[in-house]
């Protein structure tokens, strides 16, 4: 973050001074975890499930931090932020667990209004921020996006999925006067969501990826979460840019709803940055042809998925836009690393069993997109797909469920674990498709599906586990793993 006195960070969020003449100054990162804060730090006081972060607001600045943002007098230097209007104590993609009395809101609120003032002195120095939203691959996209700009300049993106309204400032609070990009990425659970987030850290750039059934049962359609997918470009400037997924009808039609111009990116013949001549190989790695504007250049990507190729599109776009040349994007995603863990995260054990930890979370698409790349990757094997519940679908969530069990059956999927009641209807949607014996199994629980693995692998095989956050199935993928890596 850029340097702030306590004075200063209190007249920018509307706050008061406690505890402080105001001139103590941060300089460094702000934490919301006071085992993270560096010296000259700021510590965010957050109610938490268990703790009230308040309650060691004395020691985080005993540890070194500058001061505290707080919703309530502390033993602490610190600036008390103002309490948020009735009915304001939860807008946003998250409500803090805990935060019964709004004070997390508040403080929350404050750290908006905070980013906001930094992200528009730095925006004045030459930061540029990029946004990117979408049903699926917006944190694998963000991590390749932050891989292209960084040999054009020091960029900052989040950690993993941070993507919600503490996330979004936390991450814009990183960039300091050295930062040329700010990558961003911006999930929703309503409508108003990502047009909030916009105004923390006003995008130039905006990405959207693709329109699925992520969370459908809160938007109520596809055609509610494109609306409110559609906010991020809505929320660009007359001279940003928007790239649009064109292979997705939901998407494209975005075009009319900006200002900026466009650019197009897909298979689709009138994308300007398109795939040509994909192919896919042993391991379901892809290899095509990188077309643009400005020439071509082949491109083959070390990720794991042909679902990685439109990602790899949207982030050749944003390279392109901020000063890439074509053979510099085609090489730099040649050489991409996978860095956010349990995403198509591929591990093969002592014994050549392979593991691809697909687990962080699940929707049909992400799921359907998992599927093929197991079935690639696994025709010379015995496949197996562990499979959860996909959370969040309304009304439509046994009808997806019994489509992807059935999905599994015609890609040829040798095994079919489905854990949890709640995704029964896999099971029952592959039991009904083709001839399938006992290929598929549905089994209570991830301990159930740890021992039917240890008991049925054998080496060579190769599984993929997959579900929704709240079936948490990555505990199947560890405990396979702490069989042995090779």
């Amino acid at each position: 973050m850029i340097s702030l006195t306590l004075a200063e960070i209190a007249g920018i969020v509307g706050g008061r001074l406690h505890a402080t003449d105001g001139r103590p100054m941060v300089t460094g990162s702000v934490e919301f975890d006071s085992r993270k804060l560096t010296p000259g730090g700021l510590f965010l006081a957050l109610p938490g499930e268990r703790v009230d972060g308040h309650d060691f607001a004395a020691g985080a600045v005993e540890a070194g931090a500058a001061g505290v943002l707080a919703a309530r007098a502390v033993d602490a230097p610190s600036v008390i932020v103002p309490p948020l209007p009735p009915g304001k104590a939860h807008t946003g993609s998250v409500a803090l667990t805990g935060d019964s009395d709004g004070s997390g809101a508040a403080v929350l609120a404050a750290l908006g209004k905070l980013a906001r003032y930094v992200v528009d002195v730095l925006t004045e120095g030459g930061l540029t921020v990029v946004g990117v939203t979408g049903s699926s691959g917006k944190t694998s996209t963000k991590d390749l996006i932050a891989q292209l700009l960084e040999p054009l300049g020091p960029t900052v993106a989040p950690p993993g999925s941070f993507n919600n309204e503490l996330g979004h400032p936390w991450t814009a609070l990183r960039a300091d006067e050295t930062t040329r990009h700010l990558v961003l990425e911006m999930s929703a659970r309503g409508p108003g969501h990502i047009a909030e987030l916009a105004t923390i850290a006003p995008p130039k750039v905006g990405v959207v990826l693709n329109v699925g059934s992520a969370h459908v049962g809160e938007f109520g359609s596809r055609e509610g979460i494109a609306k409110t997918k559609g906010e991020l470009v809505e929320a660009l400037p007359a001279d940003g840019l928007a790239v649009l997924n064109l292979d997705d009808p939901l998407v494209s039609a975005m075009a009319s709803r900006t200002r900026a111009r466009i650019v197009g990116v897909g298979e689709h013949p009138q994308a300007q940055v398109r795939a040509e001549d994909i192919t896919l190989d042993e391991n379901a790695r892809a290899s095509f042809r990188l077309v643009t504007a400005q020439g071509a250049a082949p491109v083959t990507l070390p990720l794991y998925g042909e679902h990685h190729v439109g990602n790899a599109l949207s982030a050749a776009a944003v390279a392109l836009e901020l000063g890439s040349t074509v053979d510099e994007v085609a090489a730099r995603l040649s050489g991409v690393q996978r860095r956010s863990a349990r995403r198509m995260e591929v591990t093969t054990r002592a014994d050549g069993v392979t593991v691809l930890n697909d687990s962080y979370n699940a929707n049909p698409e992400s799921v359907r997109a998992a599927l093929k790349t197991l079935a690639s990757a696994g025709r010379s094997r015995r496949s197996w797909a562990v499979l959860g519940e996909m959370g969040e679908l309304g009304p439509d969530s046994v009808s997806a469920h019994d489509e992807i069990g059935r999905l599994a059956v015609r890609l040829n999927i040798n095994r079919l674990v489905v854990v949890g009641e709640a995704a029964a209807a896999m099971h029952q949607g592959a039991s009904h498709e083709g001839s399938w014996g006992d290929e598929s199994v549905l089994v209570p629980d991830t301990d159930a599906a740890v021992a039917l693995l240890r008991e049925e692998l054998s080496p060579g095989d190769i599984v993929l586990v997959k579900a929704s956050k709240v079936a948490e199935l990555w505990r199947v993928a560890d405990a396979l793993l702490e069989e042995g890596v090779a």
